[in-house]
């Protein structure tokens, strides 16, 4: 199957009317939805061969500077407790984190890297390199800087709905 293009999605050109902006926004929010699921596929494959998961791979990177809670984790990850809870079994299955009681808080739990984490580590971020290298292949710098601003305030008008 090819990957679709822009064009595919009724992108503006010469030849063709301007769509008007609801469905440039419907357009645009659909495109970010592909682009999420073929991020996500493309860091899966590639996390494969270390037996894990971008969002586990993710959680790994989160934990190098020290132990986290749970609640700490589930934002930046992307995921609920529920969700939470199943990485860190996942994770904790196979011997990369472990919980620990909170230091400050002893009804609650932080997660930390084991020393077989703590060897998986450094493998991750080339990994991340390769992919968002092939993100953002035939932008210029300009461009990544535009999209990556635009992207995030994006993520700050949803977040902001929320709570």
């Amino acid at each position: 199957m090819s990957t679709p293009s822009v064009a595919d999605f009724g992108s503006p050109d010469r030849h063709r009317p301007q769509l008007p902006a609801s469905s440039r926004r419907l357009m645009g929010a659909h495109l970010l939805h592909l682009a999420a699921r073929e991020l996500n596929v493309h860091l899966d494959r590639e996390f494969a061969p270390l037996d894990l998961t971008g969002q586990q791979a993710g959680l790994l990177l989160r934990l190098r500077p020290g132990a986290l809670s749970p609640r700490q984790l589930a934002p930046v990850l992307g995921t609920d407790h529920a969700g939470m809870t199943r990485l860190v079994d996942r994770l904790e299955g196979k011997g990369l984190v472990a919980r620990q009681p909170h230091p400050q808080d002893r009804r609650s739990i932080v997660v930390g890297l084991t020393d077989a984490g703590r060897e998986v580590v450094p493998l991750l971020p080339p990994v991340f390199a390769r992919v968002s290298t092939r993100l953002f292949a035939g932008l210029t710098d300009d461009e990544t800087e535009l999209a990556t601003g635009l992207l995030g305030r994006m993520v700050g008008n949803l977040h902001d709905t929320v709570e």
